[in-house]
């Protein structure tokens, strides 16, 4: 039995982790889905994690109790709220550093049978908030933000990370202010430019080129004016990751600034070049 004494130390994580709960629940997460797995994981769901956590650690779990019922207000009966500690291997991200041992809680659900899957001596990234004024405890920042370790995602991890970090990483995409389409002189050519808002007002902006004869190009550029040098992002990079699972699927009319209808069909036509491009988001939760 957990003692009253460590669950009332982590009185205000439980809050914070019903109200956590509460939001998340509009998230789809699949049932039974307490940890993005180690085969298979799919790269937006590690980076929806990666690029919200200020303090993402490798540990290892230790010791996983019960939190009897009567302390775990809100939890469905499918979930059991469980009180965590791990040890850390290794720190990916943090400015202030971490603890050697971390406690936290976790939310698992239940098979069929009402049983719980074995968690003791089980490896995870962990993407956290630390817990102010109680060192070695932590926060999860979504229910279910773990990352079974395994090569593929230790390295799909560290690599969201790199970028995430840097100064002029790319922000998430929350819509498209307008869009331009110029035709060309020769039948056939044309050139599309559509302006994108971000959650940190970072300048974003797509160009897309068809000429006459040639294959249709676009690229993104970090800046209010198209740059020349600007490309075409590799999949599976945080920039992809930003316009694949930022973008809306398709371009409004109204934003395209023309008098000419046949321009606001070009540029949403050249629009939808770029959504096939870049591909499918490819959530799984």
């Amino acid at each position: 039995m957990i003692s009253m004494n460590s669950v009332r130390k982590l009185g205000s994580v439980i809050a914070l982790s019903v109200m956590a709960s509460a939001a998340f629940a509009q998230i789809s997460t699949p049932p039974g889905s307490y940890a993005i797995p180690a085969d298979g994981a799919a790269y937006a769901d590690v980076a929806d994690l990666v690029t919200i956590a200020p303090l993402i650690i490798d540990a290892q779990i230790v010791k996983a109790s019960k939190v009897p019922p009567e302390q775990s207000v809100g939890v469905p009966p499918a979930l059991q709220r469980m009180l965590i500690e791990a040890n850390v291997l290794a720190l990916i991200r943090g400015q202030n550093g971490v603890a050697p041992a971390v406690k936290f809680l976790l939310d698992v659900p239940k098979d069929a049978k009402g049983k719980l899957p074995k968690l003791k001596k089980a490896r995870f990234f962990m993407m956290a908030n630390q817990v102010i004024g109680r060192p070695g405890e932590i926060r999860l920042v979504r229910p279910g933000a773990l990352v079974a370790n395994s090569p593929t995602n230790d390295a799909m991890v560290r690599a969201i990370t790199k970028e995430a970090v840097q100064i002029d990483a790319p922000p998430s995409i929350t819509g498209i202010t307008s869009a331009f389409y110029t035709p060309g002189t020769v039948l056939g050519d044309g050139d599309t430019q559509i302006f994108l808002t971000t959650d940190n007002n970072q300048p974003m902006a797509l160009s897309i080129t068809s000429r006459a004869g040639q294959p249709k190009k676009w690229s993104v550029s970090n800046s209010e004016l198209i740059e020349e040098s600007a490309t075409v992002p590799a999949r599976f990079t945080l920039i992809w990751y930003r316009l694949a699972c930022g973008l809306p699927r398709a371009l409004p009319a109204e934003l395209v600034e023309t008098s000419q209808s046949d321009d606001a069909a070009r540029a949403q036509a050249d629009y939808k070049f770029v959504i096939d491009a870049l591909g499918l988001c490819g959530r799984k939760r």
